[in-house]
């Protein structure tokens, strides 16, 4: 079993910063990578960004492309994502999500497991 505990979300002014963090735990080793969603309000959940599992190869969405980053540290069993240059598009419930078998990265289908969600609110 994988646990997965988003944290780092709030509320942000257009043009500032912030940075999430996923806690993992369990057998992650063995995965295709971890992956970054995010859902506003009626609308379906999106890919943001993906990370391979030595943390080698990256993906991002056209959206977030040159604004945010995603990283890891294994020995802490730590993803992040670093958001830069806030707009207000970007508010959004931000999950994070590991995926062990293939498939599209950027499909939400493709991944086993979920955490809780945490809330990103970017004002004007």
């Amino acid at each position: 079993q994988v646990q997965m505990v988003e944290s780092g979300g709030g509320v942000v002014q257009v043009g500032g910063s912030l940075r999430l963090s996923c806690t993992t735990s369990g057998r992650t080793f063995s995965s295709h990578g971890t992956g970054w969603f995010r859902q506003a309000p009626g609308k379906e959940r999106e890919f943001v960004a993906v990370i391979d599992w030595i943390g080698s190869d990256t993906v991002y969405a056209d959206s977030v492309k040159g604004r945010f980053t995603i990283s890891r540290d294994n020995f802490q069993n730590m993803v992040y994502l670093q958001m830069n240059s806030l707009k207000p598009e970007d508010t959004a419930v931000y999950y994070c999500a590991i995926r062990f078998y293939s498939g599209r990265y950027d499909n939400a289908g493709s991944y086993d497991f979920w955490g809780q969600g945490t809330q990103v609110t970017v004002s004007s």
